[in-house]
């Protein structure tokens, strides 16, 4: 059983976007954000999209990124290529962090940042509970449908919580090959066809 397994039932084919369901590029999508990412909608309306990648780390540690900020052991992301010099986050801590925006299943985005340093600062919130990302993804209206015609994205529901506690180096993989035959051969082809 994979770790998505234990977390997740991921299903896929002809879903609509949505808040709160996962967007998983295509194997060949060449791009530095999006490439094999995992992106979880936040938000999806009549005025675009906006969701943060969820599994690209960046190479240094959070608190040299960072600034001002109390000690966090946990990685920073790259949430997308829009703000990037701003802070974003999603997290499990829904009840206690005012002014949070509820995505579903357990998961939030936002919310006063001053109450989730002083949680940082008494050790009352783990990186398994927040992920921290610079930037964000956004869609203006129909352009994420476009590129949904395109076949650049696969829509999968049923996020659940847990899904931070889940290694982002394989969540693309542990994502996708789990939606059937017609797509576990994408996490077999190479992240760079030319290195072959």
């Amino acid at each position: 059983m994979s770790g998505v397994d234990k977390f997740i039932k991921v299903s896929t084919n002809n879903l609509k976007p949505a808040k709160g369901r996962l967007l998983l590029s295509e194997p060949f999508m060449g791009d530095y954000y999006f490439g094999r990412s995992v992106v979880l909608l936040a938000e999806h309306n009549e005025e675009g999209s906006f969701g943060l990648v969820l599994n690209k780390p960046f190479d240094q540690p959070f608190n040299d990124v960072v600034k001002d900020f109390p000690e966090f052991n946990g990685p920073l992301f790259v949430g997308g290529p829009v703000e990037t010099d701003s802070l974003f986050y999603v997290h499990t801590k829904g009840d206690i962090i005012e002014g949070s925006l509820e995505i579903g299943n357990g998961l939030y985005w936002g919310g006063d940042i001053e109450i989730i340093k002083e949680l940082l600062l008494i050790n009352k919130i783990t990186p398994s509970e927040i992920r921290f990302s610079v930037g964000y993804s956004g869609w203006s209206p129909d352009q994420l449908q476009e590129e949904l015609n395109r076949n650049s994205w696969l829509v999968s529901k049923n996020l659940d919580k847990n899904i931070l506690r889940i290694n982002p180096n394989i969540l693309w993989k542990e994502l996708v090959e789990p939606l059937g035959d017609e797509y576990r051969h994408w996490s077999k082809f190479p992240s760079n066809p030319n290195l072959n």
